[in-house]
């Protein structure tokens, strides 16, 4: 009598388990969690190419910093007395030459046209 009661219970436990199972999976599969499913993938995807190009960003400005140490360019460039890196009389001429008027040219080939 026991065993007819032990086995009709854990069939029943079985039975319940594999229904909860089975729905579970039927609602996963609508269309509709499907869309949402792609949806939060989506979402995920896109904050995760954010966050490479955020950090892709930060390691570029400090390789930038990086050469401009090496370099010694952290002085503004247009100012022609800020000219270090070049030695004496090239820096003179590079002065002389900033301020001399020199023509113009064009360097765009659909001006012509």
């Amino acid at each position: 009598m026991f065993r007819r009661t032990f086995w009709f219970t854990a069939g029943a436990a079985a039975g319940v388990w594999a229904t909860t199972k089975v729905n579970r999976k039927l609602k996963q599969l609508t269309p509709e969690s499907l869309a949402a499913q792609a949806a939060d993938k989506a979402v995920e995807a896109g904050h995760r190419l954010k966050d490479f190009a955020l950090d892709v960003k930060t390691g570029m400005r400090r390789r930038e910093d990086e050469l401009k140490d090496a370099l010694g360019l952290h002085a503004d460039p247009d100012r022609p007395d800020n000219v270090r890196a070049l030695p004496g009389q090239r820096r003179l001429r590079a002065i002389q030459n900033h301020s001399t008027d020199r023509p113009n040219y064009s360097y765009d080939r659909n001006e012509d046209h």
